[in-house]
């Protein structure tokens, strides 16, 4: 067992005054089978004139915002704390076309809700490129975990991380040329592949543990948001296996899901319409930090700081 505390800071600073201001924000960690949100809370500055917290089309919980107060300056602060649970190692050793089999006949209890994430959508296009990318993971009477860990592991060696390289905006087509991006783009590539062999596979949004250098303190917002994906493997506990190919893993305990749907598009963590603003600048720091037996924070310091001795 592993417990989190998660700090998201967004904050937001506009050209011009914001007269009207409505937000949708997926920040929200969601309870499952491998994780327990003990502790949560989202605090706006200016405060909304009216909130309301509601569940998407796949279950995340959703906070709706409306802020009428003119403002210069936006900040969203998002503080969870959340319990982890072991996850077992995957041992099914069917056939990846048997499964893509049983999708298609919808055979058994959750096939018809894996169906939502086995086709086409905003950011995810089954193309012959990807068909290409997949068919040397995926071949005959392999088992599914076994093909689920060599993609994994293929986009983890054949792609290099490089946040410079894509935006949001970015397809999916100039990621599979250019062979660089970020975690986003490695998940989606994954989805894609996954999806052209007939396979389910959805996109996971949340944060990651990360290590800091040795003997070098763990700095304060020095995290970042996160993206994986979590493959239809019916029969495993849960009938999904959570796999991140920005760090050739399989998703265990230092991994924290806020939201999951067909791609980034449908869990982007901050949207909103606004009135007035103009430029903007945009400014992201998360901090994620393990908790001790008694529930106190493993010290971290601000950037720049020195760490107490």
């Amino acid at each position: 067992m592993t417990v989190l505390a998660v700090r998201h800071e967004t904050r937001c600073e506009y050209a011009a005054p914001v007269l009207l201001s409505r937000q949708l924000l997926h920040l929200t960690p969601r309870p499952d089978l491998h994780q327990e949100v003990r502790d949560h809370r989202i605090d706006l500055s200016p405060l909304p004139a009216e909130s309301s917290t509601a569940s998407d089309y796949f279950g995340n919980a959703v906070l709706q915002a409306a802020i009428t107060e003119s403002h210069r300056v936006l900040t969203i602060t998002a503080e969870s704390t959340v319990r982890l649970n072991p996850r077992p190692l995957p041992r099914d050793l069917s056939a990846w076309e048997s499964v893509r089999d049983r999708l298609a006949a919808l055979d058994g209890p959750g096939a018809l809700d894996a169906t939502r994430f086995a086709h086409d959508s905003p950011y995810v296009e089954r193309n012959a490129a990807v068909r290409a990318y997949a068919a040397p993971t995926f071949t005959a009477g392999r088992s599914l975990i076994e093909a689920l860990l060599d993609l994994n592991a293929r986009i983890h060696a054949e792609f290099e991380f490089d946040p410079t390289a894509t935006s949001v905006a970015t397809p999916l087509a100039d990621v599979l040329r250019d062979r660089r991006g970020v975690c986003q783009d490695f998940a989606h590539l994954m989805i894609a592949c996954l999806r052209s062999v007939g396979l389910s596979a959805r996109y996971v949004s949340g944060y990651i543990l990360t290590a800091p250098p040795p003997g070098m303190p763990r700095l304060v917002g020095s995290d970042a948001s996160h993206a994986w994906v979590s493959a239809w493997c019916p029969g495993l506990p849960g009938d999904w296996l959570d796999l991140d190919p920005t760090n050739d893993c399989l998703v265990a305990n230092e991994h924290v899901t806020l939201a999951w749907g067909r791609d980034f598009h449908d869990v982007t963590p901050t949207r909103g319409v606004i009135i007035g603003g103009g430029e903007q600048e945009l400014q992201v720091a998360v901090t994620v930090s393990p908790l001790d037996d008694t529930g106190q924070h493993v010290p971290a310091v601000e950037p720049g700081a020195s760490p107490i001795p």
